[in-house]
């Protein structure tokens, strides 16, 4: 069977703060805890939302990170405690399909 047909179990997750110092720390805590293979982040990106029936704008960093199925539930925990948003953007999204060497390098990196 081939990663497609199956799922690969390596999800990307999505999550955002307010400076590139605050982005890197996070990435750097995932990753030495095992949490996450990989982080990368992309910045700035200016937001667009609706807080407490205003509308805001305000530039952000974004990090993508890099985990299994089964670490998801600790890293969403982790991010939770160590991001200092009162409702952080957390988003997983599995990955359906890739490169089996990579996969088996995500898998491998978080394993405890």
């Amino acid at each position: 069977m081939t990663e497609a047909s199956t799922g690969s179990g390596v999800w990307t997750v999505l999550t955002t703060t307010d400076a590139a110092l605050k982005a890197q720390l996070l990435a750097r805590g995932a990753v030495d805890a095992r949490l996450a293979a990989c982080a990368q982040i992309s910045a700035p990106v200016t937001s667009v939302y609706r807080w407490e029936g205003k509308t805001e704008t305000a530039e952000e960093w974004q990090i993508l990170f890099k985990t299994t199925a089964e670490r998801y539930p600790l890293l969403q925990e982790w991010l939770q405690e160590a991001h200092d948003y009162e409702t952080p953007e957390i988003i997983a999204t599995p990955v359906a399909a890739g490169s089996a060497a990579y996969l088996d390098w995500v898998r491998r990196e978080t394993t405890q």
